[in-house]
């Protein structure tokens, strides 16, 4: 955008041909009531999908007992702003092993401390705002697949936020490597916490460099020499017909988000884009199609 105001971005997104959009409050929740509404206000407007990421700044899985009550503090600010402008997911990053004897008890630590998370989004009467939990891209973190399935069987109002990349990288570029690892994440969400986690899926998605403990850095998808293969996670998720939203963590936003729906429509096959509007009448899922815009 020529302009830094954020309540010019639903207008710019829909006129570039995209529809949803991660509002960034990485550093910090520091948005005003007004503001916020404001700006859900535009969104509804222009027809953009709002999903908000947490401060990074959260540790759900600490031995020190102010990280974790200061990581709640983000989590519930998040949840409030995210409810404040009609955004419907709060994505974060749970915890990191570190500070347990095992990873089983950083994920303990982390069920157990989101239990006042949803207890804040129930008592805002915030249904409509779910905690995500994201696949996260170092072997040092919460968060692998089947850690991320186990935190939202467990927390009310949880729902996996499955970032493509970050399973690439964490896996050493072994799997994401074709529709099949794919397809088989998908599947398992739904087999173990049932068809509406993919009603949407919230999704991210960048080539990523990675090292012996996982993620490193993003890269734009014109980075041929680094993975996953976009075209490779768009078609599977096509052939399964699932509800999907993407956001972009490449380098240049909008830019690959705009290549992503490229190759979403191509893959998918003429008129993909349009089915995102369909109802289906037999209550199986359908192809969304519709790639979206990184962060805010």
């Amino acid at each position: 955008m020529k302009s830094a105001d954020i309540l010019k971005a639903p207008e710019f997104l829909r006129s570039i041909g995209l529809d949803a959009m991660e509002y960034e409050a990485v550093r910090g929740v520091n948005i005003s009531e007004e503001k916020a509404r404001a700006f859900g206000a535009e969104a509804e407007k222009y027809d953009i999908k709002l999903s908000l990421h947490a401060p990074y700044f959260i540790n759900l899985s600490s031995r020190n007992e102010k990280t974790v009550q200061a990581s709640i503090e983000r989590l519930k600010q998040s949840i409030l702003a995210s409810y404040w402008m009609g955004a419907y997911v709060v994505v974060f990053h749970p915890g990191y092993y570190k500070d347990m004897p095992s990873r089983e008890d950083a994920l303990r630590a982390v069920i157990e401390n989101l239990k006042p998370v949803a207890e804040f989004r129930d008592s805002l009467g915030a249904k409509n705002v779910w905690i995500g939990p994201e696949t996260t891209g170092k072997t040092s973190q919460v968060g692998d697949v089947d850690e991320t399935i186990e935190i939202c069987s467990r927390v009310e109002g949880a729902r996996p936020v499955v970032d493509w990349a970050h399973i690439y990288a964490r896996s050493g570029g072994k799997f994401i490597v074709s529709k099949d690892d794919v397809i088989s994440v998908v599947e398992k969400i739904e087999k173990v916490l049932g068809e509406w986690a993919v009603k949407p899926l919230h999704m991210h998605f960048s080539k990523i460099e990675y090292g012996k403990g996982g993620e490193r850095e993003h890269h734009t998808l014109g980075e041929a020499e680094y993975g996953p293969d976009f075209e490779i996670v768009c078609s599977a998720l096509t052939e399964l017909g699932v509800e999907g939203i993407f956001i972009s963590e490449s380098p240049i936003l909008e830019q690959d988000a705009l290549v992503m729906k490229e190759i979403c429509a191509r893959v998918g096959g003429t008129g993909i884009a349009e089915q995102a509007k369909e109802k289906s009448g037999r209550g199986s899922r359908r192809a969304r199609g519709k790639t979206r815009e990184g962060r805010g």
